[in-house]
């Protein structure tokens, strides 16, 4: 196929591949699939998410059904919160927090989430085009990558892994506590403990299979022989990498769920089973 880089009638105020200086090749793309359909249902899913998390982080109810803490509002880090036994009731901020307490901890996952590799790359093509798809050119006049604001905040993403360390220990401390009965005697399970349980396996394999986990567990290492722990480990979680986007998505979907399940409890729609 013959190109040139401006042939006639080219529009110089066009952008993306019709610009002035591209390749003039009449098609846009040469896929012939349903490209399309990856990063409409990507910001079709995130979008719930946003719709449902922002709803429920807004609430400022409904997030409490002993033994069962949402894990939207853990840990609870104003006097606002309502008293969980045993629960994760930090009274950091005090009474002048007026505002749903959990504004206060969400920053953290979210950021973290915000910021991550596969979630850049899911709503970059779902919602800025940027490409849309592979072998897709963007219809952006320019490309700056991620140096400039705000894009340049993703650099935060590292700092964030550091603060969601924590988070998911309290969330994993939270799954302990629903060893109890609603009564808080221990010993007893229910399909909530179930949830809960499945919920923070996925979160840890998400949280530890971060790029940023990989970098700081095996990055800068020059003989690999000479650390055998750190390369042991550094292949422990490269193998968690390569199901990052996997796991992105099923943490994303668990984390909703168990707060939707705590709803339903604290709303009084159903009670939880008991398995013993």
């Amino acid at each position: 196929m013959a190109t040139g880089t401006e042939p006639p009638g080219t529009d110089r105020t066009a952008t993306g591949v019709r610009s002035p200086g591209r390749a003039a090749i009449a098609a846009r793309h040469l896929r012939t699939d349903r490209w399309w359909l990856s990063p409409a249902a990507t910001a079709a899913g995130l979008l719930a998410f946003v719709a449902y998390s922002t709803w429920r982080a807004f609430a400022n109810a409904d997030y409490y059904a002993a033994p069962y803490v949402s894990p939207f509002y853990s840990p609870c880090l104003a006097e606002n919160c309502v008293p969980m036994r045993g629960g994760p009731n930090w009274e950091i901020f005090g009474s002048w927090w007026g505002l749903s307490p959990a504004l206060l901890i969400l920053v953290f996952p979210l950021g973290f989430r915000l910021t991550c590799y596969y979630y850049r790359k899911a709503y970059y093509r779902g919602f800025w085009a940027a490409p849309p798809a592979c072998a897709v050119a963007e219809p952006h006049r320019t490309y700056t990558g991620e140096t400039r604001f705000p894009l340049l905040l993703q650099n935060l993403h590292r700092y964030f892994f550091y603060a969601a360390l924590p988070v998911a220990g309290i969330l994993t401390y939270d799954t302990a506590l629903t060893f109890r009965n609603a009564d808080y005697a221990w010993g007893h399970a229910g399909f909530g403990t179930l949830l809960f349980l499945v919920n923070i396996t996925l979160i840890w394999a998400y949280t530890i299979s971060c790029h940023s986990c990989r970098h700081i567990v095996g990055g800068r290492l020059k003989h690999f022989s000479k650390h055998p722990v750190r390369y042991r480990l550094w292949t422990w979680v490269g193998r968690l990498n390569a199901r990052h986007m996997l796991l992105a998505w099923a943490s994303l979907i668990s984390v909703a769920l168990c707060d939707l399940y705590v709803y339903l409890l604290a709303t009084g729609t159903f009670d939880d089973p008991r398995f013993f």
